[in-house]
This record gives C-alpha cells, sequence and structure tokens, in this order.
C-alpha cells in the first residue's frame, strides 16, 4: 500500500536489495518521509518498474478534507467508547504523520499509541477507493483476466462477486452494496491482507477511504461520517470518535478467475471503468512477495518462526489463532484442525496466481488458493482427503471446490460454511496477533 501510496504520485526509484535475488529493476527516490513530507504531498521510497509509469492520482474536484467525500448522511451522534486522553497534545507531537486535513478526527480518543502511526508519503484518498462500482459478465471480462489471476471472491443471498486483485492493487478499497449490505471490499498489498467487512454501524452506513498512513505496514482506513481511523486488519476503529469499535468480518477469500467463474457462471466482475485511469494488469511491487524480503515501512516486532512474507492461512475462533503456512499446505493440501473449541478443514488447491511477483500479474507464479470451513454439513460431519488431485469427503466421495461446494457425487451442490480466513503476509498476521499458533506443532 505505502508502496502505491509513493508510484502513484511520485516517479521515483527504489532499490531492494534481496538475498540470492539478480537482477530486479527497482529504482529510487528519497524525497522524504514523515509528517511534514505527507502534508506537502512528497513521497518516501517504491518499488517500480523501470519501464512502467503510473498516471498521477486524481485529486477529487472541492475535497479540502476527507469528510467532504462522504457518499451518505453523517450520524449526528455516536457515543463514545474510549474515554480522551487529556495529553493527547504531547501524542500528537510524537506522531509520525501529519494532522492536516484531519480537522474533523477527534485525536483525543485512541486505543493504540498514535506513534505506532506512520505516513505512508502521500495526503488521504492519494489512493483512491471506488466508491460507484460498476460491473462487468464473466464474457465480458475474459479478455482483461488470465484464468489464474488472482481475484476477491464474494458471495451474498446469491449474489456473487469478483474483484480482481489488478483493480483493488491500485485502489485498495471498493465501497459496495450486494443483495442490499453495504459492505466494503480492502486490499492491503503492503500485507497481502485482502479482508471484506459490513460498513453499516449502528444503523449508519459507513463510507471508507485511505488515510495515506500505515501501521504495521497495513493500510489505515478512514470513515467519511466521523474521520475516525480504521485499522483495514482488524476492523477496529483505533482513532476519533468511533475508537473501540468493531466492524464484522466477511468471508471474501483470494481464488484464481477461472475457479470464480466455474463456480459462479452467472457471478458479476468488478469492472476496469472505476473513474480513473490506471495500468491494471501491472504490478507495482515487483517480486514484494519473495518470502525472505523485508516489508516496507514495517517497525513492528518481527516473529521469526516463520519467514516474514511467507504466506499463511490465518484463523481466529474463541479467541484463539491459528496460521497453516502454505509451503505446510503444499505437502498436505487437505488440514482437519481444532482452533477455539471448533473443528475447522482447510483446503489448498494450486492454480492461482500471486498479484505481488512479475510486473505483469498473468506472467506471476503459481502460489495457490486456499479455503477454511466448517465440516459439519447439515448435521453431519464430513471428513476429507486430498487425493489424485481432488478433494474428496470419505463418507460419500463427492468432489469439492476450493470454494467448499460440492460439484460431484452424492452431495453435489450442496455447500459448506465458509470460515473467514485470510491468506496474509507472516509478518504482518504475527504483529497483530503475537500468540498465534503454527500448525504443525502449536507453538
Amino acid at each position: 500500500m505505502g508502496l502505491m501510496y509513493e508510484r502513484v504520485i511520485w516517479n521515483g526509484h527504489w532499490q531492494m536489495v534481496l538475498a540470492g535475488l539478480i537482477g530486479i529493476a527497482v529504482v529510487v527516490t528519497m524525497a522524504g518521509c514523515g509528517s511534514d513530507n505527507m502534508a506537502d504531498g512528497t513521497a518516501s521510497p517504491e518499488i517500480l518498474t523501470a519501464t512502467t509509469e503510473a498516471p498521477i492520482t486524481e485529486e477529487p474536484e472541492g475535497t479540502d478534507s476527507p469528510g467532504d467525500r462522504a457518499s451518505s448522511p453523517s450520524p449526528q451522534a455516536f457515543s463514545p467508547q474510549v474515554e480522551p486522553d487529556p495529553d493527547y497534545e504531547s501524542a500528537l507531537d510524537d506522531a509520525r504523520f501529519s494532522t492536516n486535513y484531519w480537522s474533523d478526527t477527534d485525536f483525543s480518543r485512541y486505543t493504540v499509541p498514535l506513534r505506532e502511526f506512520r505516513s505512508g508519503g502521500v495526503r488521504p484518498d492519494g489512493i483512491p477507493s471506488i466508491d460507484n462500482p460498476k460491473f462487468v459478465s464473466p464474457n465480458q471480462a475474459n479478455f482483461r483476466l488470465d484464468n489464474e489471476e488472482p481475484v476477491m471472491a464474494f458471495e451474498l443471498d446469491g449474489d456473487a462477486r469478483a474483484y480482481p486483485l489488478q483493480i483493488l492493487i491500485f485502489h485498495e478499497i471498493v465501497n459496495d452494496v450486494v443483495a442490499g449490505v453495504p459492505v466494503v471490499i480492502t486490499y492491503c498489498p503492503l500485507c497481502n491482507s485482502a479482508i471484506a467487512f459490513e460498513r453499516t454501524l449502528e444503523g449508519v452506513v459507513l463510507d471508507f477511504g485511505t488515510t495515506g498512513n500505515l501501521r504495521n505496514s497495513d493500510l489505515v482506513m478512514y470513515d467519511r461520517q466521523t474521520s475516525s481511523w480504521w485499522q483495514q486488519f482488524t476492523g477496529e476503529a483505533v482513532v476519533g470518535t468511533l475508537a473501540g469499535r468493531q466492524l464484522t468480518f466477511l468471508s471474501a477469500p483470494i481464488i484464481s478467475w477461472q475457479d470464480f467463474k466455474d463456480a459462479y457462471p452467472e457471478g458479476m466482475v468488478l469492472s476496469h471503468e472505476t473513474g480513473y485511469q490506471r495500468e491494471y494488469g501491472i504490478n507495482p511491487y515487483i517480486q514484494y512477495d519473495l518470502p525472505n524480503s523485508d516489508p516496507f515501512l514495517f517497525d513492528g516486532v518481527s516473529d521469526g518462526r516463520l519467514r516474514p512474507k511467507e504466506r499463511v492461512v490465518a484463523v481466529t475462533i474463541g479467541g484463539e489463532a491459528a496460521a497453516f503456512p502454505f509451503s505446510t499446505l503444499e505437502e498436505e493440501p487437505v488440514i482437519s484442525h481444532r482452533i477455539g473449541g471448533m473443528e475447522i478443514v482447510v483446503f489448498f488447491q494450486d492454480g492461482t496466481k500471486s498479484a505481488l511477483d512479475s510486473e505483469l500479474i498473468s506472467f506471476s507464479r503459481d502460489v495457490g488458493a486456499t479455503g477454511v470451513f466448517d465440516p459439519v454439513l447439515e448435521g453431519r460431519t464430513l471428513s476429507f482427503r486430498y487425493q489424485d488431485g481432488r478433494i474428496t469427503d470419505e463418507q460419500t466421495g463427492s468432489v469439492w471446490n476450493i470454494l467448499g461446494h460440492a460439484v460431484d457425487g452424492e452431495l453435489a451442490g450442496k455447500m459448506l460454511t465458509p470460515v473467514v480466513h485470510g491468506n496474509h503476509f507472516w509478518f504482518a498476521w504475527a504483529a497483530f496477533n503475537p500468540d498465534t499458533a503454527i500448525y504443525p506443532g502449536g507453538e
């Protein structure tokens, strides 16, 4: 995310030294970082291809503050849950971001130290959210998407939508309404965190944008109704009037475009008609996801049990957190596990490309996709296995896809209940969930 912040407002160069890697074309410009630089639009280092230039971000006309872009009425009042800090001005003096543009934010209320936030090098909405998304049919989207390209798949009450990462990587937030329910679809490239939430809070529909700031390298969002700040990774309001409140997570796994089409032939796909000119399909974070490479603008505590950017299936149930490394799942594509008093089953299959590898996402390497489910179907607990390239249940021999749909056999047409999970980089998940047990071994 922070890398994209810089790419869209500054044509600069940044060089990453990665052990054992030769010939990465990256360029370095250092125009400064921190609160003063964010205020006047300068930027810090970025990963950038030597041959691809991204257009400068369009600024919304007449935007003087983030709240000016609210697309639904501001709430009359929310009852604050966090007591104000009488010494908050001292905390702001030590902060690494600018308060410019944030006259409506109540900085006296916060749940995490203000020092933990840092500027990503761009003003609010410098990475523009998609607030009026348009959708097309799979046939219309086919010529723009490689079959193995990654999409966020979201389905609610029969309304299935795909949000290609080739678009989300440039926007990070989509404010949408699916089956009549206001939702927000989010993606932070720096953490590879693709997360969906309901965006109605106490009867008020919130609209989200990007603050231009990061915490633990993760996107910090804001709502346009109260200008409160929200941590994308946790769905928690961490600064402002709404500090302490929590959004409801929704299931939105990253899968391949082909898997989405097969599961939802009548589904809809986020259109390239976003209102912005972007090189959709280009990855501005070339080889950012190398497992041993260091994350950008991350100054949290590193958990050395796994490589920083090892992809993990991350799940929290009943206050317990567990992570299943992709490297383990490649060897054990079906894992049954108990967490927080609940039995779950984790599926893995190859055929989904990384959005953060090659310059062209369609040329990126295959990293696979995952699904996490409740194995109980209609009162019967199913046992699953991986055999001959297929996931089947031992009770009926039915074949299941990565979305937990039975596609062949006695149970064809049945669906498992999904368990909300993420396919995050380990460093980010561990920073927010330090007590996570890693499968296998539980350490």
